[in-house]
């Protein structure tokens, strides 16, 4: 966390007429004019105050008080750390085994706020954060944390312990269909899915079956690593949304288990998710369809441009 600071060196006092008589004192002498001490040696230090006073010179002020700049600088790390977390990263605590071996139950994990802002969607293969949709964290006991913890989850300095978020893998977003049969792999778009990268040791794909779930537009549907101890989109398919969930609702993407030092690792996305053929072929074509129109409008424009230069060069 970067805190700002500032130097406490205030400039020289200003003295009432002080530089006004060395503007006068040389203006006095370029026209040949006697100063007003003329008797007194010129030890020409442009010290010679309105009164006469001799060898009085400006003193620079005193250096501020640490404990005086204290407040100031507490200040402007409390809103920068609020910044960073609202806008940039934020630290979540994991309560829970359900990502194993990943994320571990009690590891922090710092995850991206920015990108969102400019557009950004959960893609599949990302571990991601996000507020319970509605009745996934019902039984869920949350801690209740005192004053201070309050303040520091406020300010982002502290995982929240009071906001129901879970966070698990993004398996397929929307437009996507994904199924799976008991003791079988995920099957993603007709495709199957290794996923022995990140699967917790001994874990199944899928202990029962479900699917062909066709995700929504603007929706993900997400599970555990450790699938025997995760209960995400395949046990609430009977709430609104069947399972998935809103892309409005995800928090941001977890990039780096931060804490403890000793399990300090990024989080990419598994090279399965990488695999030719895996989107499905609808979700191509709604991006090719602006484009093309966006360039035959484009095009009309273009050429009218270049009439126009040309009857404007030809009239030259």
């Amino acid at each position: 966390m970067a805190v700002g600071a500032r130097s406490g060196h205030d400039g020289p006092e200003d003295r009432a007429d002080g530089a006004r008589g060395e503007n006068v004192t040389e203006e006095n002498n370029s026209a040949g004019g006697a100063s007003p001490a003329g008797d007194r040696p010129d030890h020409g230090d442009g010290t010679e105050g309105a009164d006469g006073a001799e060898g009085t010179r400006a003193r620079p002020g005193k250096q501020r008080s640490f404990w005086k700049e204290l407040p100031l600088l507490i200040g402007i790390a409390l809103i920068l750390a609020l910044l960073i977390k609202t806008f940039l990263v934020q630290a979540f605590s994991i309560p829970s085994e359900s990502m194993m071996n990943t994320l571990k139950k009690g590891d922090r994990v710092l995850v991206d706020k920015l990108t969102p802002w400019f557009g950004s969607e959960p893609e599949r293969g990302e571990v991601v954060v996000f507020h319970d949709p509605g009745g996934w964290l019902e039984t869920a006991e949350t801690p209740k944390p005192n004053a201070i913890q309050k303040f520091l989850s406020f300010i982002g300095l502290m995982p929240s312990a009071e906001e129901k978020d879970l966070i698990k893998r993004v398996i397929a977003v929307g437009g996507d269909t994904v199924s799976c049969k008991e003791g079988g792999k995920v099957v993603l778009n007709g495709k199957e899915l290794d996923e022995t990268a990140y699967l917790y040791p001994g874990s199944v794909p899928c202990q029962d079956s479900f699917g062909p779930v066709k995700v929504p537009q603007d929706r993900i549907w997400v599970m555990g690593d450790n699938r025997q101890n995760s209960l995400d989109s395949r046990f609430h398919q009977e709430l609104p949304g069947g399972g998935t969930i809103a892309n409005d609702q995800v928090v941001g993407r977890a990039v780096v288990v931060a804490w403890p030092l000793t399990r300090w690792a990024t989080l990419p996305v598994p090279d399965v998710f990488d695999q030719p053929g895996l989107a499905p072929a609808a979700a191509a074509a709604p991006a090719v369809a602006p484009a093309a129109a966006g360039l035959a409008g484009a095009l009309p424009l273009v050429l009218w441009r270049r009439r126009k230069r040309s009857t404007r060069h030809t009239a030259e």
